[in-house]
């Protein structure tokens, strides 16, 4: 499609909301994300069904889930680390923990039993209203932080130290945590906006206090992750700030899924990434990003609403009559990217899909003529009226079925 058809005024401010390094993803859906009430907990042959979609879609790295909640979580954290062996996977694998040696030490044992490195994602929390609901004075998280990362550490694994609630968490403390996590052996850092709190200027700003104060303190080489929650609604928006501000890797979920609210929207990062241009996903196949969405949402139970971008059965649909007019005169000019161009801000084809005309209250004749053509039944003109007249007495898009028997 010519390029010169669209004005694009995200390039006027790029760097506002675009990384400008290749950047990470890690997919929490199956351990955070199945922290949601209202899911269910996938079984073994599920789960290892979305990670080889993750693993298809190019994702970095995922949670297997945390061990130490029990015997399930074991059996099936270790399965999904044989299935990633076996099929000889690039993608990484990390466990959560909580900041406990009982926590971390089933982990070691995982590794050892199948031979796969896995990283420790030790967690605790950081905030004030944490600490005096918790009771736990400074030297208490200091002391545990120093305790996890070093006992991680001595079991041969990389330690991933995470702090909950780290947007309403004070700055001294923020850098305190982190520099002791760092020297004692860290290899990562994660900074969590756990309720929510956070908007995209609080994000930047909290990412660039601790690779300053933090991490370039400590001479060391330190990942530094995002994860966050949704609860403004900045889920996304908050990620690609946190990525701008130097970030190198953010988390999510499918769909979004997680407690409360839900996670980032790792789909709707991966869209967003491709379509910004940013490395590694420019270059990335993503016309299996829906069929990933609608494992997830099978094997959660969790819909996937109709109004979802990209994703949902609305997303390229339309029964608006001077909208699939448009649609259709950029198809008659054999041009499917303009035709996915015309009333969309995201292109189907990239991500697998099309545009669909459908016949409702708010169309005209010509949605009725491109249904009838594009399945070749006949479009005279008694029987586009017939369609047409049925349409523009029903109170919702008309079904297959209800046009066919307009057609009969």
């Amino acid at each position: 499609m010519n390029t010169d058809l669209i004005f694009d005024w995200n390039q006027r401010q790029p760097e506002l909301l675009r990384p400008n390094k290749p950047v990470r993803l890690t997919d929490e859906t199956l351990r955070d994300g199945l922290q949601s009430p209202s899911v269910r907990d996938p079984s073994i042959e599920e789960k290892i069904h979305i990670l080889h979609l993750m693993e298809s879609l190019g994702i970095n790295s995922l949670d297997l889930g945390l061990p130490g909640a029990g015997p399930r979580a074991v059996e099936h954290v270790e399965a999904l680390a044989r299935e990633i062996v076996s099929a000889k996977m690039k993608i990484k694998p990390y466990c959560a923990a909580r900041t406990l040696e009982s926590d971390i030490r089933p982990i070691a044992e995982i590794t050892q039993r199948t031979g796969l490195p896995i990283e420790v994602a030790a967690f605790i929390g950081s905030s004030p209203i944490r600490r005096y609901t918790e009771n736990w004075t400074d030297d208490f998280l200091l002391q545990t932080t120093e305790k996890a990362v070093k006992f991680t550490v001595s079991v041969g694994l990389d330690c991933m130290y995470v702090t909950e609630d780290t947007t309403r968490c004070d700055p001294e403390t923020v850098k305190r945590l982190y520099s002791t996590a760092i020297s004692c052996g860290a290899k990562a850092v994660v900074v969590c906006d756990t309720a929510g709190h956070s908007t995209p200027a609080g994000a930047g700003a909290l990412i660039r206090f601790v690779i300053e104060e933090a991490i370039k303190p400590s001479k060391e080489k330190v990942r530094l992750d995002w994860h966050g929650h949704d609860d403004r609604g900045f889920a996304v928006a908050n990620s690609m700030a946190a990525l701008v501000a130097g970030a190198d890797c953010a988390h999510g979920t499918a769909l979004g899924i997680g407690e409360r609210v839900g996670n980032t929207q790792i789909d709707q990062m991966l869209v967003n990434l491709k379509l910004m241009g940013v490395a590694p996903w420019a270059d990335q196949d993503l016309t299996r990003l829906k069929e990933y969405c609608l494992a997830v949402s099978r094997a959660t139970g969790v819909p996937i609403p109709a109004n979802y971008p990209v994703f949902g059965e609305d997303a390229f649909r339309t029964a608006t009559g001077v909208h699939a007019a448009a649609v259709i005169k950029a198809y008659k000019k054999n041009d499917v990217e303009l035709a996915n161009a015309v009333y969309s801000g995201v292109p189907a084809h990239v991500f697998g899909m099309e545009q669909t005309i459908d016949i409702g209250p708010m169309s005209g004749k010509s949605n009725v003529v491109y249904w009838l053509e594009r399945r070749g039944l006949p479009a005279d003109e008694k029987i586009v009226d017939a369609v047409f007249q049925r349409a523009k007495s029903s109170d919702h898009t008309l079904t297959e079925s209800e046009i066919l028997a307009c057609v009969q």
